[in-house]
């Protein structure tokens, strides 16, 4: 993210929002991207009959179950690089014992 804040305006469930952000144009174009795709998927849901507020609830929920399980993911990728370096580490080891390298 840029370091300098911008004001970013945009419309969403008939309403007008604003708010600073040093999110770059492409990133705030993917962000709102996804938040209305998640608004749209959520409304379709009730057959377009759901409230707005249950509406941006039910899309901050969907957001917040892909954060999750991202993050759960991300945790588990890290575990397993570290158990492979260490293993890789260990390798590294049993062939040249004592840290002493084969010249050439």
């Amino acid at each position: 993210m840029a370091e300098l804040e911008r004001l970013v305006k945009f419309h969403l469930l008939g309403q007008d929002f604003a708010f600073y952000t040093g999110a770059t144009e492409k990133e705030m174009e993917a962000i709102l991207t996804l938040v209305r795709k998640q608004v749209e998927d959520s409304s379709s849901v009730a057959g377009g009959t759901m409230q707005v507020g249950k509406v941006a609830v039910m899309a901050c929920l969907n957001l917040a179950s892909r954060y999750v399980r991202l993050e759960q993911e991300f945790k588990d990728y890290r575990n397993n690089s570290e158990t492979n370096l260490k293993g890789l580490n260990e390798k590294i080891e049993l062939h040249f014992p004592q840290g002493k390298i084969a010249e050439s």
